[in-house]
């Protein structure tokens, strides 16, 4: 689900490093102030998890491909600021020191994966917090959303032509990349997402309430 440098044209990247921007300086200060001996070494856990359950990527139909996140459970642990700074240093690593995504289209992923992801599922879960199913849906919801911004963001660049009549860059329009993005992460991805999210944060809470 990582959008490749190339895959964006520069109004498109320009555009989603002055939305990230001012929402990463908001972020930092909400992290600093929730860091302390006993939640740095969850959140390092968490990230590091998020951080190998993305290196897997399992190609898809329409030149992309998908993976489980992660973001969803930082945000229900914690909350979604938290969850959209840890996946942002995760996504900013695999761009610069395995080639995972783009340096350019960084901002754009972790909107999407980071941002998007960790937000609507951390509402998801509140709002079927009674429900013992919270986690899963909200797993399952979150990362949903975070394949739709992605399908649209690489959907509107066939709207860039050169004087040919072809497109500069991602080639393929909003039809195929909902389909191929939206429609896979609803039924195999999400479903991953969601086992992911609900069994380690159930998990979490037991051993919490065993410490109790």
């Amino acid at each position: 689900m990582h959008i490749p440098d190339g895959y964006l044209s520069p109004t498109v990247v320009v555009a989603t490093y002055a939305v990230a921007l001012p929402l990463w300086a908001y972020g930092l200060k909400k992290l600093k102030k929730s860091l302390n001996e006993e939640t740095l070494p969850l959140i390092g856990a968490l990230s590091a998890m998020s951080f190998i359950i993305m290196m897997v990527n399992i190609p898809i139909p329409g030149g992309t491909s998908g993976h489980a996140v992660g973001a969803v459970l930082i945000a229900i642990l914690f909350n979604p600021w938290i969850a959209f700074i840890a996946v942002s240093i995760v996504l900013l690593i695999q761009a610069v020191v395995f080639g995972d995504g783009g340096v350019s289209t960084f901002a754009a992923n972790a909107l999407s994966m980071g941002f998007v992801g960790a937000f609507v599922g951390y509402y998801t879960f509140k709002a079927f917090k009674r429900f013992k199913i919270s986690p899963y849906v909200a797993g399952w919801a979150g990362i949903v959303a975070s394949s739709f911004l992605i399908a649209i963001l690489l959907g509107i660049e066939p709207i860039f032509w050169n004087k040919d009549g072809v497109p500069l860059y991602f080639p393929f329009g909003l039809k195929t990349t909902i389909f191929a993005l939206v429609g896979s992460h609803m039924l195999f991805f999400g479903t991953v997402e969601a086992i992911f999210t609900g069994l380690v944060y159930n998990y979490i809470q037991h051993k919490n309430r065993e410490e109790v």
